[in-house]
């Protein structure tokens, strides 16, 4: 077993980057090579815009390498939820940004020709208790009747078509969310903005700032570069530097496993539909097929912001457990990999985007930030060149999470007391 993504195991590594110290003028530089930092920069430098890029790891290192492979339409609340907490017309702007930036992926990976097995195979969220079914069977309704009537709700006899197991009592199925290799992804943006001359730094973490006469000087361990405007995209993996974002975010570790690739028969006794799968505890756990037709399974199996080989082993054990509970017809077939990384939550999970402490910014994408970020790296990079109305998450407030200073301390309870309400009927 590899402890190490997928997702980076089974791509080709961006070769594009920089060699040489950090050196420069540029009119944006965009810190953080995930989705979001690199749509940003592609934008950019397809624009005519001079633009860097300082990535701390690798392209892709973060979330966006490490993630479930989901691409999934809508966000995780209900339409009313979002409703009551900003109002209708926000909501509704919330609700299509999603879809607009599965749109846009597809039409991004047409455009720059990139080979990462991208598909509309649909989501099936899932009823993991009969108490869950009344409930989703609403928010499906209200999904159907507001924001898009494509949703269908699927009884647990049609789910045998979908799902063989006897954990579901019934899912909504959302047709329009996808899935891709999300490595493959990530490193074709980074070639794309290359292409189009962004200068692209690995390895070259932002140890520090300061004020410079053309807007900013940014400090990596080779060096520095200044730049006009800078777009911070970095969200669980934010330093110190940006003290004001650790403030209103959280870290937590997700874990994930695959298997050896499944058979054709095995497939056809597990998820013959070949979705994307979330289920409706407190404690999630999400699982589809890879590429190459892998189980790939994953959680929150422990409230922490630490992901390292030991939490890793730990939790990939749960997951095994958990996987073999839905799925026992998996019970010996092997783990090939497993690997955690970090999610950026926000206190009410909503992400966030705008101007603050300096930056232009967008995080706090709570575990769906794979197919959201596309959108708003795009979004950064129309409002570093002026564009108005650019923002689709403008004037969501965001507020300090109380007594956080950076450690989510707090972790450990809040993840006792899910799980006590998923022992719950």
């Amino acid at each position: 077993m590899k402890f190490a993504s997928y997702w980076h195991d089974t791509s080709v590594p961006f070769a594009g980057g920089v060699v040489g110290p950090v050196d420069g003028d540029f009119e944006v530089a965009v810190i953080g090579a995930g989705f979001t930092g690199l749509s940003a920069a592609r934008r950019l430098a397809k624009s005519g815009v001079k633009v860097a890029l300082l990535e701390a790891e690798h392209v892709g290192y973060g979330a966006s390498g490490r993630n479930g492979g989901h691409l999934n339409s809508g966000h995780f609340a209900s339409f009313s939820a979002a409703k009551r907490h900003f109002g209708e017309i926000q909501a509704r702007r919330l609700w299509r940004a999603y879809d607009d930036s599965i749109d846009m992926i597809e039409a991004l990976i047409e455009e720059e020709k990139i080979d990462c097995n991208f598909r509309r195979g649909g989501k099936l969220k899932l009823a993991s208790k009969p108490s869950h079914v009344e409930k989703l069977q609403a928010t499906c309704e209200e999904i159907r009747r507001e924001v898009d009537p494509s949703a269908e709700w699927l009884t647990r006899e049609d789910l045998r078509n979908e799902v063989r197991s006897d954990a579901f009592h019934g899912a909504i199925l959302s047709p329009k969310s996808a899935m891709m290799h999300m490595g493959r992804y990530a490193n074709g943006v980074a070639d794309a903005a290359h292409r189009y001359g962004a200068a692209i730094w690995e390895r070259n973490p932002v140890i520090g700032r300061e004020r410079a006469a053309n807007g900013w000087r940014l400090i990596t361990p080779t060096g520095s570069l200044t730049a006009r405007q800078v777009i911070l995209a970095t969200d669980a993996y934010t330093s110190s530097a940006f003290g004001y974002f650790s403030r209103r975010m959280m870290p937590i570790a997700s874990f994930i496993i695959a298997t050896r690739p499944l058979t054709e028969q095995e497939i056809a006794a597990t998820v013959p539909g070949n979705r994307n799968f979330t289920n409706s505890l407190n404690i999630a756990n999400y699982f589809r097929l890879t590429p190459d037709n892998r189980m790939l399974f994953g959680g929150r199996a422990r409230f922490s912001a630490e992901s390292n080989q030991k939490t890793d082993v730990s939790s990939g054990q749960l997951l095994r457990k958990q996987l073999v509970g839905i799925f026992p017809q998996l019970e010996g077939v092997e783990i090939d990999y497993c690997w955690g990384g970090l999610v950026g939550c926000t206190q009410d999970r909503y992400p966030r985007a705008g101007s603050a402490d300096g930056v232009l910014y967008s995080m706090g994408y709570s575990g769906h930030g794979a197919q959201l970020s596309t959108l708003m790296g795009n979004a950064l990079a129309d409002m570093a060149m002026g564009r108005k109305d650019a923002n689709p998450l403008e004037g969501m407030a965001w507020r300090a999470v109380p007594m956080h200073t950076g450690k989510p301390w707090f972790l450990p309870i809040v993840g006792a007391y899910y799980r006590m309400k998923d022992m719950l009927p």
